[in-house]
């Protein structure tokens, strides 16, 4: 197991596999339609948008965090 102080990397690379892996699906069934060769493209797509969306999560994660706490009451 992961030690509970990894929490934040750990909850951002789940957030970002799964918001990654559905966005790039749903934009490639919207572009393309069910195509024959759809799952590999996806695939690609995929990876691409996950490489990318990990460390932005990463990057903007404080930013977000402050955004919360503006509008969040105690």
């Amino acid at each position: 197991m992961i030690p509970k102080k990894y929490t934040p990397l750990v909850f951002s690379f789940f957030m970002s596999l799964l918001m990654s892996c559905l966005m790039s699906l749903i934009i490639c069934l919207l572009n393309f339609g069910l195509i024959e060769n759809i799952l590999l493209i996806w695939l690609k797509s995929w990876g691409t948008a996950f490489l990318i969306a990990y460390p932005v999560v990463l990057l903007i994660n404080p930013l977000v965090s402050k955004l919360v706490n503006l509008v969040i009451k105690d």
